[in-house]
């Protein structure tokens, strides 16, 4: 076993894209509608993802899924749907390097979630790392 957790990279390379997605996205929505530049961009996503399915031989019969994995995901969908919606705008207007860390507060929003509605424990580095999320993005908002 390494000392490595195995999602570690992915988390990583989430990070990465999301940085991409704040800086393409600012570029992109310049001088077009910022819901129409949503509207695209999850047609993309959503190309991508159905290539990425089916090159992996990862369809499954929707009926053989269990029902409140389709509420969560319809849920999760229309939550992520309405954050880009407002991203988006949020780019649009501002500078991404406002806009973006004040969408990262995500992290300790979803730090709260977690502890509130999934059971998790609260640790010292937990809590002092979500407390840092917050006040960094508190300092460049601000500032």
């Amino acid at each position: 076993m390494s000392g490595r957790p195995d999602w570690l990279p992915f988390a990583l390379g989430s990070a990465c894209f999301a940085a991409l997605t704040a800086l393409f996205g600012k570029l992109g929505v310049a001088g077009i509608n910022s819901n129409l530049a949503t509207f695209i961009r999850t047609l993309v996503i959503l190309g991508v993802t159905a290539g990425i399915v089916s090159l992996r031989g990862e369809w499954e019969r929707p009926a053989a899924m269990p029902w409140h994995s389709w509420a969560f995901l319809l849920l999760s969908g229309v939550a992520t749907g309405l954050s880009w919606l407002c991203y988006y705008r949020a780019l649009q207007l501002g500078p991404v390097s406002k806009v973006a860390p004040i969408d990262k507060l995500s992290v300790a929003i979803a730090i709260v979630l977690g502890l509130l509605f999934l059971g998790e424990r609260p640790s010292l580095p937990l809590l002092v790392g979500g407390g840092l999320i917050v006040a960094g993005a508190m300092v460049i908002a601000l500032g």
